[in-house]
């Protein structure tokens, strides 16, 4: 073997021992991070999972992660208030709410981090059921049932449940009124669930607690729009009516019923105040009504249905029905509140959902004929 050889030969060795000395650190380093990863992760478990005890603990203004750290271990809420500092800046949690707290053993570092950061108690979602816009009672109870361990038929009874209402009309006495409580209404609390998607903390939600939730939702939300002028009036054959929220609501869930964009809702609402204005008022003839009386899901409201005779069917009653007939989401609530300023008495949709406007009896019927007729 040449020296050239014998050079080149102690290279590749060197290149070779080089490439296995980095190999060992590398898979060293990925060893030393993943039990690096589980010794946080578990020592970031409840010091007492089942402790049912709470300390109070007091957190001033700029105190930082490693103080906060030692008063939990000291305090006894935490095993290691250094891996907690480390948990912290781990998950960039570096904004704390000072204040007083009470934690327990049973916490484990997510939910104590939660707490410090956002001020309130965090718990743990363990459910997320959506409500969309235009839901009914009967969608949402039906709704909650498919995801929830809840009991659609109990649902419904509690809706009806006279007892229990009352309850809530003394819970919520400012948004709720006996006008909920009509003979003709079908459920007092229909128009009042707040359509959103509800994070749920509890294993075992009971309907209770499920409906004042959505009750507190539609008095962050609803109420307060309504709330927002002095007097929300309408004119109603000829004479200003002040509307309750019970018939803003009502009105609101026309709109959600009937209407395809934010356009078409202010649009809508304005063909429902000039029906309503005129002397005497016409009826408003909206076909959701209908279904909503008939107790159907349609995709067609036909001839003889708008004959049904009952309370909600606003083809043969003029003026709003007795309740709302789904839950309003907040375009359509706004909406209500601020209608746009036609002379529209007139709407119909086509097979696309798009709604089309006239302001007599024979633009409306040449609408038909356009976009019903010949499609």
């Amino acid at each position: 073997m040449s020296r050239y050889d014998d050079i080149r030969f102690s290279k590749n060795v060197s290149s070779y021992l080089s490439l296995i000395i980095i190999g060992v650190l590398a898979i060293g380093v990925i060893i030393i991070s993943i039990i690096a990863y589980f010794y946080i992760t578990s020592i970031g478990d409840p010091l007492d999972a089942n402790s049912e005890e709470t300390e109070e603990i007091v957190i001033d203004s700029g105190t930082s992660a490693g103080m906060i750290g030692e008063q939990l271990e000291e305090q006894g809420i935490i095993n290691n208030g250094r891996m907690f500092e480390v948990y912290l800046r781990l998950n960039s949690i570096t904004n704390y709410q000072a204040g007083e707290y009470e934690l327990s053993p049973s916490m484990d570092f997510e939910q104590i981090a939660r707490t410090l950061e956002t001020g309130t108690i965090y718990q743990e979602v363990l459910h997320r059921v959506a409500i969309p816009e235009g839901y009914s009672v009967e969608q949402i109870a039906e709704q909650f049932s498919q995801n929830l361990p809840v009991s659609e038929d109990r649902f419904l009874e509690l809706m009806q449940d006279r007892e229990f209402i009352e309850s809530l009309i003394e819970e919520y006495p400012e948004m709720l009124s006996e006008e909920i409580l009509d003979e003709d209404i079908k459920y007092p609390l229909e128009g009042y669930l707040f359509p959103a998607t509800y994070d749920i903390t509890e294993e075992e939600p009971s309907i209770e607690s499920l409906i004042r939730q959505m009750l507190d939702a539609t008095k962050v939300n609803s109420y307060p729009i309504y709330n927002s002028v002095d007097e929300y009036t309408i004119n109603y054959e000829g004479e200003s009516q002040a509307l309750s929220f019970h018939e803003f609501l009502t009105f609101s869930s026309l709109i959600e019923m009937e209407a395809t964009s934010l356009a078409d809702r202010s649009m809508i609402a304005s063909v429902f105040i000039n029906r309503m204005a005129e002397q005497p008022a016409m009826p408003l003839q909206t076909d959701p009504t209908v279904l909503y009386a008939l107790g159907e899901h349609q995709e067609r409201t036909l001839f003889e249905d708008l004959e049904v005779e009952d309370p909600y069917n606003t083809y043969i009653h003029s003026g709003l029905p007795p309740g709302p007939i789904a839950s309003p989401g907040i375009e359509s609530i706004q909406s209500t509140l601020n209608p746009s300023d036609t002379d529209y008495y007139y709407f119909l949709a086509d097979s696309e959902g798009n709604n089309h406007f006239a302001e007599t009896f024979e633009g409306h019927t040449q609408n038909r004929e356009e976009y019903i007729n010949n499609q």
